[in-house]
């Protein structure tokens, strides 16, 4: 079955909106498709996200803001993988992932490929970013 399989982000400080936004506006073909909102009768603080549906590069993502705040967060155990058009791509995805947040390996040649780099974005989620 086609689409069976999304990847869904759970944040817990209330930015789930800021982070899927930033997404958006830094991958190319690139949208926000569905919102829902908590209103003022839900477990979460009103006007948060409930459930949010977007696509990056055309890759369905899920989201939302937790209204509890769980033991765990985001791990660099599990990243989003995305092969780069060309060292332009990299360079720039790169410098906005990385921003405020934490650089595992920087671009560079690392045996497997042209040029490889793996962050952790501000918000905790992590990105190979990979050039052939």
């Amino acid at each position: 079955m086609e689409g069976q399989i999304t990847t869904f982000l759970t944040f817990q400080k209330e930015d789930a909106e800021q982070a899927m936004n930033f997404y958006v506006e830094l991958f190319s073909n690139s949208k926000i498709i569905d919102l829902q909102r908590w209103g003022k009768e839900g477990p979460a603080k009103e006007g948060t996200i409930m459930l949010a549906t977007f696509s990056l590069n055309g890759k369905l993502f899920k989201c939302s803001d937790s209204p509890p705040v769980h033991d765990w967060d985001f791990t660099p155990a599990v990243s989003n993988y995305v092969e780069c058009t060309d060292e332009n791509e990299l360079q720039r995805l790169f410098a906005n992932l990385s921003e405020n947040g934490a650089v595992m390996l920087p671009p560079d040649n690392y045996g497997w490929s042209q040029k490889f780099a793996f962050v952790q974005d501000r918000f905790g989620v992590s990105w190979q970013l990979n050039l052939q």
